[in-house]
């Protein structure tokens, strides 16, 4: 009974595909994504970097600490990265700030200054 109910969803899904068959006419105007380049380990040192594995899909980056890092600042215009509340401040309230370290802190929970007031916390995978 369940192989019955599975299997056409299974055959559903498989059919959901964004990439054209093999032959598949393209229209002209047509957008095509670039292949990222691969990420270069030797590259990324020389920049002061390291290649991690980041977030939920762990997709490896260079990650790069900001020049910034650890500053105090009030709006993003502040710094290279993000500015962030230390700690939990609630929502709406003026608030300062630190500038991000790096990539890293893009995921996970953290909570953005802006202009001076603490915005809402955001968790990203």
């Amino acid at each position: 009974m369940r192989l019955t109910l599975l299997l056409p969803l299974l055959l559903a899904v498989a059919g959901c595909t964004s990439t054209p068959s093999p032959g598949a006419a393209v229209p002209a105007d047509a957008t095509t994504t670039a292949t990222p380049a691969p990420l270069d380990a030797a590259a990324c040192r020389q920049a002061g970097g390291e290649l991690m594995p980041l977030g939920r899909l762990q997709r490896v980056q260079c990650v790069v600490p900001y020049a910034d890092a650890g500053r105090a600042c009030s709006a993003k215009a502040d710094c290279s990265g993000q500015c962030l509340a230390e700690g939990e401040v609630t929502a709406g309230v003026p608030a300062r700030g630190v500038c991000q370290t790096d990539l890293r802190q893009n995921f996970g929970c953290r909570q953005r200054i802006d202009g001076g007031v603490a915005q809402g916390t955001i968790c990203v995978d």
